[in-house]
Order: structure tokens, then sequence, then C-alpha cells
């Protein structure tokens, strides 16, 4: 599925951005079908086709999400916003709250087994042959 998504370029930390269109599964640093554009995160200014950015939405292709977001606000497509997932690591509230709820469902299996192992069920033990 081709897939119109930015592309990282420019210094150690004075990124620019190109917009490409290319398949979703290859690398984005590699060779890309078509350069659709620029964006400058400093200065937020965002230089596209967009003719060929309409063409290639109406031939099926897909949009990243910070992508979508950057063409809603500078109104050359319409519709509404996607929240753009983050990937990083889990914060600190957010490791405790599951500790605290993988201890209390061992808990309760712990209470589960002890009432139902309570009630005279006991293994059956190995006599050795002599």
């Amino acid at each position: 599925m081709l897939t119109i998504r930015l592309s990282r370029i420019g210094k150690k930390k004075k990124p620019m951005y190109r917009l490409i269109i290319s398949e979703k599964a290859r690398d984005p640093y590699g060779r890309a079908l078509e350069i659709l554009g620029s964006y400058n995160p400093y200065t937020k200014d965002l230089q596209v086709k967009e003719d060929r950015i309409k063409y290639w939405i109406s031939q099926g292709s897909g949009v990243s999400a910070t992508v979508n977001n950057l063409l809603i606000e500078k109104k050359i497509i319409e519709g509404e916003k996607v929240v753009a997932s983050k990937p990083g690591k889990k914060k600190a509230g957010d490791a405790k709250a599951t500790e605290e709820k993988k201890e209390a469902s061992t808990e309760e299996v712990k209470e589960k087994e002890s009432a139902e192992g309570g009630e005279g069920e006991e293994k059956p033990t190995e006599e050795p042959k002599a």
C-alpha cells in the first residue's frame, strides 16, 4: 500500500522533513516514488504540491497521522485531525498501576486456591514399591 509520510533530512539537531510517497513497508530514507514537498518544524513552513497530493489520495494511498494533521492545518485536505501516537517508554505512574493490578490479581487467585484446597481435596501420594 502506498503511503504519504515524512522522511527526515537535515543536520543533527536541525531536522527538516520531505513529504514522500512510497510503499508502507519500505524504508522512508530509501528511494521514494515521488517527493511531494517539504516541512520545516522550526518555522512551521509547509511547501507541498497540492495537486499531486490530492491525486495520490484519490488513487487510494494512505496518509500518516502527522502528515494528515499538517495537511488539515494548512487546509489542503478536509477532515478531522488524528491523534498521532508517539513511541516511547511507559510512564512511572502507568508502571505502578500495572504492578498494583498484577498484585491484586495474584492475591485473588491465592484466595480462590485456598478456598478450594481447604475443603479436603488432597493430592494422592505415591507409595514406593518395595
